[in-house]
């Protein structure tokens, strides 16, 4: 007989389901039980377990824990061997952890009756299980040299260690494993940052919703920067009489350098706008590049002489005395160069080749592109390098020598001259290029298209710059004799 709609939903009232979508009520009770306790919420903790009829641990639970405790070690067995879903192996392995604690103890407490009983546990119930054979061994020395053996005054504490041995080898329901729920909610928020291809602002994340980042907290709209930020000329800095090729801010931001083909490296305050240093050259010396070590107390450079004289690179301090050289037949003409930010690597590039080099002198490896790379940078935490391809695709290598294939970026244009690109954002999560189409391209790191192309400039856009330490700042550098600093527009706010 149907009943009445009614009587149906007055039969239901109160009753949970056990599982709503892909989330069972009872593990989800369980982890927020687990969280509660850890956070020292011990009351709350129970009062839900006394509410929603659901314990933190099931019964074989605590009752392994009273056998394991009280040294029941028979009854232990049983209850490991009952537990629903452990494995063969695991088992095995659950049971040696008992037996042994067992067999330790016993030889903890001495004299001819502890040594018997002790080897009776290990011929019947350890050899048994399969487990290594350089374990049994290892207790069968124990019993001569008494290594490992528990005092009686010890015992609680190794039972209690021997517990928590054993929930790490049953499963995940019989134990919840500690910060699980703290867990979850990491690997979430994680997964959605992630995802999310214009997160640029890490501070902005919060669990009341879920992540996303909006287009307007990428760098592009070009506009003069805050008033108390305004830019202004500092200095012009004249002393070359060539055209500059090079130029490398010291990180402290004190000093640059500056090189350019037959002239001198040259040192300049940035505070005075005084040159301090000419660092020695024949007038067909030339410096190609020039990096900074991460103390600003030394560089390194690169070099080379027309004719037979060898490349060279070389380290030198700021009073231009040099450290250490690199020279011979088998140093490549070098095109760029950078630092890793810890001072560990050197990292140069020539031709086709990436070279990878351990400081002081430790190993070297390269990695080998088809095309001639044209430039070079290196991520804020020194972990990845891009190259610009004259293939007109930039590159990304993971500095080790496990890396083999790199990642890809395209979109923008270089055939002919010289561009150069760099990480930026939160993270280094971005990658931005200039290009000889006039356009400044930005990516997000692992995808292959353009997420934002920049319009302003008129002519090539040679290089550009992202602000280490504002994230929603860019600068770009053209042909069109101009700098543009870019800026993420304001929530709400359209960017023109």
């Amino acid at each position: 007989m149907d009943l009445p709609e009614s009587s149906v939903s007055r039969a239901d009232e109160g009753r949970t389901p056990r599982r709503v979508g892909p989330v069972d009520r009872e593990e989800l009770v369980r982890v927020i039980e687990q969280s509660l306790y850890s956070l020292g919420y011990r009351r709350a903790a129970a009062a839900l377990e006394a509410e929603s009829g659901v314990p933190l641990y099931p019964p074989e639970h605590d009752r392994l824990l009273l056998d394991v405790m009280a040294g029941r070690w028979d009854a232990c067995a049983e209850t490991v061997r009952a537990v629903a879903g452990v494995g063969d192996a695991d088992r095995a392995v659950a049971e040696f952890l008992l037996w042994r604690a067992h067999y330790l103890e016993l030889l903890g407490t001495g004299g001819d009756a502890g040594l018997r009983r002790a080897r009776e546990v290990l011929r019947r119930r350890i050899a048994p299980l399969g487990v290594d054979r350089r374990c049994v061994h290892w207790l069968a020395c124990a019993m001569v040299s008494c290594e490992g053996a528990v005092a009686p005054e010890a015992v609680v504490g190794w039972r209690i260690a021997v517990f928590l041995d054993l929930v790490e080898v049953l499963p995940p329901w019989f134990h919840v494993p500690s910060g699980r729920l703290e867990h979850l909610v990491e690997s979430a928020v994680t997964k959605q940052v992630a995802s999310c291809i214009y997160h640029n602002l890490p501070d902005e994340i919060t669990l009341f919703q879920d992540h996303k980042c909006h287009e307007q907290h990428i760098p592009s709209k070009c506009a003069q920067v805050e008033k108390d930020d305004t830019l202004t000329k500092k200095h012009c800095l004249q002393g070359h009489q060539k055209p500059i090729s090079f130029v490398a801010w010291s990180p402290n931001d004190r000093m640059l350098l500056t090189c350019g083909t037959g002239e001198s490296l040259k040192l300049w305050n940035v505070d005075t706008g005084e040159c301090n240093l000419k660092f020695g050259g024949s007038v067909d010396y030339i410096v190609s590049s020039c990096a900074w070590f991460p103390n600003s107390e030394k560089i390194v450079c690169a070099s080379s002489e027309p004719g037979s004289s060898p490349n060279r690179i070389f380290t030198c301090d700021l009073e231009g005395r040099e450290l250490e050289v690199w020279a011979g037949d088998r140093i490549p003409k070098v095109s760029d160069l950078a630092v890793t930010p810890d001072g560990q690597h050197l990292i140069f590039v020539s031709c086709n080749d990436i070279w990878i080099r351990e400081l002081p002198k430790g190993r070297e490896w390269r990695f080998r592109e088809k095309q001639a790379i044209s430039s070079l940078s290196i991520s804020g935490d020194g972990q990845s390098l891009i190259v610009n391809l004259n293939s007109q695709e930039i590159h990304l290598w993971e500095i080790n020598e496990k890396s083999t294939v790199p990642e890809k970026f395209k979109g923008h244009k270089q055939e002919k001259f010289v561009i150069r690109s760099c990480f930026g954002g939160s993270d280094s999560l971005f990658i931005a290029s200039g290009s000889e189409d006039s356009q400044v391209y930005i990516w997000k790191r692992h995808l292959e298209t353009p997420i934002k192309v920049l319009h302003g400039h008129t002519m090539i856009v040679n290089c550009v710059s992202w602000n280490p330490a504002r994230p929603h700042m860019l600068a770009s550098a053209s042909d069109d004799h101009t700098v543009r600093i870019w800026l993420a527009c304001k929530t709400g706010s359209t960017c023109s």
